[in-house]
Protein backbone atom coordinates (compact mmCIF):
# COMPACT_ATOMS: atom_id res chain seq x y z
CA UNK A 1 0.00 0.00 0.00
CA UNK A 2 1.52 3.42 -1.19
CA UNK A 3 0.72 6.54 0.22
CA UNK A 4 -0.49 9.68 -1.60
CA UNK A 5 2.93 11.10 -0.47
CA UNK A 6 5.22 7.69 -1.12
CA UNK A 7 4.73 6.85 2.72
CA UNK A 8 2.65 4.34 4.32
CA UNK A 9 3.03 6.27 7.92
CA UNK A 10 4.39 9.42 8.88
CA UNK A 11 4.71 11.98 12.00
CA UNK A 12 5.51 15.34 11.35
CA UNK A 13 6.29 16.91 14.62
CA UNK A 14 4.24 14.57 16.34
CA UNK A 15 4.65 14.55 20.39
CA UNK A 16 2.57 13.60 23.00
CA UNK A 17 2.07 14.78 26.55
CA UNK A 18 0.34 13.42 29.66
CA UNK A 19 -0.84 15.47 32.34
CA UNK A 20 -1.36 14.48 36.02
CA UNK A 21 -2.34 17.39 37.91
CA UNK A 22 -0.07 20.19 37.78
CA UNK A 23 2.67 18.35 35.84
CA UNK A 24 3.35 17.32 32.73
CA UNK A 25 4.96 13.98 31.43
CA UNK A 26 6.49 13.79 27.35
CA UNK A 27 5.54 10.59 26.31
CA UNK A 28 7.11 11.29 22.97
CA UNK A 29 8.98 14.51 22.09
CA UNK A 30 8.46 16.46 18.81
CA UNK A 31 8.99 13.63 16.09
CA UNK A 32 9.60 13.63 12.18
CA UNK A 33 9.71 9.94 11.08
CA UNK A 34 8.59 8.34 7.68
CA UNK A 35 7.81 4.79 7.24
CA UNK A 36 7.84 3.53 3.56
CA UNK A 37 5.45 1.04 2.00
CA UNK A 38 7.01 -2.53 2.38
CA UNK A 39 9.49 -1.35 5.14
CA UNK A 40 9.18 -4.09 8.74
CA UNK A 41 10.09 -1.57 11.33
CA UNK A 42 10.84 -2.87 15.00
CA UNK A 43 10.88 0.30 17.94
CA UNK A 44 13.10 -0.58 21.02
CA UNK A 45 13.77 0.93 24.32
CA UNK A 46 13.58 0.44 27.58
CA UNK A 47 10.12 0.78 29.41
CA UNK A 48 8.58 3.97 29.23
CA UNK A 49 10.65 5.52 26.07
CA UNK A 50 7.79 6.22 24.58
CA UNK A 51 7.42 2.96 22.11
CA UNK A 52 3.95 2.24 22.87
CA UNK A 53 2.63 6.13 22.77
CA UNK A 54 4.50 6.06 19.28
CA UNK A 55 2.22 3.09 18.05
CA UNK A 56 -1.04 4.59 19.27
CA UNK A 57 0.04 7.69 17.32
CA UNK A 58 0.62 5.85 14.42
CA UNK A 59 -2.17 4.13 14.76
CA UNK A 60 -4.35 6.42 14.96
CA UNK A 61 -5.22 5.33 18.53
CA UNK A 62 -4.02 8.83 20.43
CA UNK A 63 -3.89 12.31 19.31
CA UNK A 64 -0.89 13.74 19.37
CA UNK A 65 -0.49 17.17 21.25
CA UNK A 66 1.16 19.06 18.64
CA UNK A 67 2.36 17.81 15.32
CA UNK A 68 0.34 16.01 12.50
CA UNK A 69 -0.04 12.19 11.90
CA UNK A 70 -0.40 10.65 8.38
CA UNK A 71 -1.79 7.19 7.70
CA UNK A 72 -1.47 6.03 3.73
CA UNK A 73 -1.48 9.75 2.84
CA UNK A 74 -4.16 11.06 5.04
CA UNK A 75 -3.64 13.64 7.79
CA UNK A 76 -5.85 11.94 10.71
CA UNK A 77 -6.56 15.74 12.14
CA UNK A 78 -8.56 16.64 8.98
CA UNK A 79 -10.33 13.72 9.39
CA UNK A 80 -14.10 13.36 11.80
CA UNK A 81 -14.33 10.20 14.36
CA UNK A 82 -16.35 8.43 11.99
CA UNK A 83 -13.55 8.91 8.85
CA UNK A 84 -10.81 7.75 11.18
CA UNK A 85 -12.70 4.62 12.20
CA UNK A 86 -13.46 3.96 9.04
CA UNK A 87 -9.26 4.60 7.87
CA UNK A 88 -8.16 2.58 10.66
CA UNK A 89 -10.59 -0.56 9.57
CA UNK A 90 -9.86 -0.14 5.97
CA UNK A 91 -6.10 0.41 6.00
CA UNK A 92 -4.59 -0.75 9.65
CA UNK A 93 -4.44 -4.05 11.37
CA UNK A 94 -3.50 -4.32 14.86
CA UNK A 95 -1.60 -7.36 16.34
CA UNK A 96 -1.40 -7.09 20.46
CA UNK A 97 0.29 -9.55 23.01
CA UNK A 98 -3.64 -9.63 24.37
CA UNK A 99 -4.94 -11.37 21.10
CA UNK A 100 -8.96 -10.04 22.30
CA UNK A 101 -9.99 -12.84 20.09
CA UNK A 102 -14.29 -13.23 20.73
CA UNK A 103 -14.54 -16.70 22.62
CA UNK A 104 -17.43 -17.44 21.25
CA UNK A 105 -16.46 -16.99 17.45
CA UNK A 106 -14.67 -19.30 15.69
CA UNK A 107 -11.31 -18.64 14.04
CA UNK A 108 -13.39 -17.62 10.85
CA UNK A 109 -15.79 -15.95 12.17
CA UNK A 110 -12.92 -13.48 14.27
CA UNK A 111 -11.19 -12.73 10.86
CA UNK A 112 -14.73 -12.14 9.19
CA UNK A 113 -15.55 -9.78 11.53
CA UNK A 114 -13.97 -6.60 10.82
CA UNK A 115 -15.16 -7.01 7.07
CA UNK A 116 -18.96 -7.65 8.30
CA UNK A 117 -18.52 -4.77 10.54
CA UNK A 118 -17.43 -2.55 7.43
CA UNK A 119 -19.77 -3.88 5.08
CA UNK A 120 -18.55 -6.17 3.33
CA UNK A 121 -21.34 -8.67 2.38
CA UNK A 122 -21.45 -12.05 4.11
CA UNK A 123 -19.88 -14.23 1.11
CA UNK A 124 -17.27 -11.96 -0.04
CA UNK A 125 -16.54 -11.30 3.95
CA UNK A 126 -15.89 -15.03 4.27
CA UNK A 127 -13.69 -15.85 1.51
CA UNK A 128 -11.40 -13.34 1.90
CA UNK A 129 -11.34 -14.50 5.48
CA UNK A 130 -10.71 -17.65 4.85
CA UNK A 131 -7.82 -16.71 2.40
CA UNK A 132 -6.35 -14.69 5.51
CA UNK A 133 -6.49 -17.36 7.32
CA UNK A 134 -4.73 -20.32 4.74
CA UNK A 135 -1.94 -17.21 4.31
CA UNK A 136 -1.47 -18.47 8.31
CA UNK A 137 -1.51 -21.64 7.44
CA UNK A 138 -4.68 -21.79 9.84
CA UNK A 139 -6.99 -22.81 7.46
CA UNK A 140 -7.62 -26.17 8.19
CA UNK A 141 -8.52 -24.97 11.77
CA UNK A 142 -11.00 -22.43 10.51
CA UNK A 143 -13.96 -23.48 12.04
CA UNK A 144 -12.34 -23.95 15.77
CA UNK A 145 -13.45 -21.55 18.51
CA UNK A 146 -9.83 -19.56 20.59
CA UNK A 147 -9.76 -22.10 23.61
CA UNK A 148 -9.88 -25.21 21.04
CA UNK A 149 -6.18 -23.24 19.24
CA UNK A 150 -2.79 -23.18 20.91
CA UNK A 151 -1.03 -20.48 21.61
CA UNK A 152 0.96 -19.73 18.77
CA UNK A 153 -2.31 -20.81 16.63
CA UNK A 154 -4.30 -17.99 18.17
CA UNK A 155 -1.97 -15.65 16.90
CA UNK A 156 -2.08 -16.56 13.80
CA UNK A 157 -5.54 -16.41 13.73
CA UNK A 158 -4.68 -12.48 15.38
CA UNK A 159 -2.64 -11.83 12.83
CA UNK A 160 -4.68 -12.81 9.83
CA UNK A 161 -7.67 -10.98 11.47
CA UNK A 162 -4.87 -7.91 11.02
CA UNK A 163 -4.38 -8.34 7.68
CA UNK A 164 -7.59 -9.46 6.24
CA UNK A 165 -8.65 -7.75 2.93
CA UNK A 166 -7.01 -4.91 1.68
CA UNK A 167 -5.38 -3.54 4.74
CA UNK A 168 -1.51 -3.80 4.41
CA UNK A 169 -0.52 -1.77 7.43
CA UNK A 170 0.09 -3.79 10.43
CA UNK A 171 0.70 -2.63 13.87
CA UNK A 172 2.74 -5.15 16.59
CA UNK A 173 2.78 -4.58 20.28
CA UNK A 174 4.82 -7.67 21.49
CA UNK A 175 3.28 -9.47 19.57
CA UNK A 176 5.34 -12.64 20.68
CA UNK A 177 5.45 -11.80 24.55
CA UNK A 178 3.19 -14.92 25.55
CA UNK A 179 4.97 -17.41 22.94
CA UNK A 180 7.51 -19.63 23.43
CA UNK A 181 10.89 -19.12 21.05
CA UNK A 182 9.62 -21.19 18.62
CA UNK A 183 6.52 -20.08 18.54
CA UNK A 184 7.57 -16.55 18.05
CA UNK A 185 9.97 -17.49 15.14
CA UNK A 186 7.21 -18.59 13.14
CA UNK A 187 4.93 -15.36 13.93
CA UNK A 188 8.16 -13.28 13.24
CA UNK A 189 8.63 -14.68 10.05
CA UNK A 190 4.54 -14.16 8.59
CA UNK A 191 5.42 -10.28 9.56
CA UNK A 192 8.49 -10.77 7.51
CA UNK A 193 6.60 -12.09 4.97
CA UNK A 194 3.90 -9.55 5.08
CA UNK A 195 6.81 -6.60 4.36
CA UNK A 196 8.30 -8.79 1.79
CA UNK A 197 4.91 -8.92 -0.05
CA UNK A 198 4.60 -5.61 -0.19
CA UNK A 199 3.31 -4.74 3.33
CA UNK A 200 4.06 -2.66 5.95
CA UNK A 201 4.90 -3.60 9.88
CA UNK A 202 5.53 -1.74 12.68
CA UNK A 203 6.51 -3.63 16.15
CA UNK A 204 7.48 -3.08 19.24
CA UNK A 205 9.43 -5.02 20.89
CA UNK A 206 12.30 -5.44 23.66
CA UNK A 207 13.93 -8.56 22.13
CA UNK A 208 17.07 -8.03 19.70
CA UNK A 209 16.59 -11.22 18.67
CA UNK A 210 13.20 -10.22 17.08
CA UNK A 211 13.89 -7.17 15.90
CA UNK A 212 16.84 -8.34 13.77
CA UNK A 213 14.05 -9.55 11.78
CA UNK A 214 13.21 -6.02 10.62
CA UNK A 215 14.80 -3.58 7.80
CA UNK A 216 15.33 -0.44 9.90
CA UNK A 217 15.55 -0.43 13.96
CA UNK A 218 14.32 2.47 16.20
CA UNK A 219 15.84 2.79 19.47
CA UNK A 220 14.10 5.56 22.04
CA UNK A 221 15.21 6.71 25.07
CA UNK A 222 13.08 9.63 26.96
CA UNK A 223 10.67 10.19 24.55
CA UNK A 224 13.11 10.90 21.19
CA UNK A 225 14.69 8.94 18.82
CA UNK A 226 18.40 8.27 19.76
CA UNK A 227 19.12 6.00 17.14
CA UNK A 228 17.68 4.79 13.12
CA UNK A 229 19.61 1.31 11.85
CA UNK A 230 18.34 0.72 8.66
CA UNK A 231 18.78 -2.20 6.41
CA UNK A 232 20.17 -4.46 9.53
CA UNK A 233 21.65 -7.93 8.05
CA UNK A 234 19.16 -10.73 10.71
CA UNK A 235 22.18 -12.85 10.08
CA UNK A 236 24.55 -11.31 11.97
CA UNK A 237 22.61 -10.29 15.31
CA UNK A 238 20.99 -14.33 14.52
CA UNK A 239 24.13 -16.01 13.28
CA UNK A 240 21.68 -17.51 10.73
CA UNK A 241 19.18 -16.60 7.95
CA UNK A 242 16.03 -15.83 7.92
Amino acid sequence: MTSRDGAALRLAGASKIYRQGPAEVVALAPTDLTIEAGQFVAVMGPSGSGKSTMLLLLGGLADPTSGEVYIDGHRLSTLDSRARAALRRRTLGFVFQELNLLPGLTALENVTLPLELDGVRFRQARRAALAALERVEMGDLAGRFPDELSGGQRQRVAIARAAVGPRRLLLADEPTGALDTVTGEAVMRLLREHCDTGGTAVMVTHDARLASWADRVLYLTDGRIVDDARDADPATALGEGR
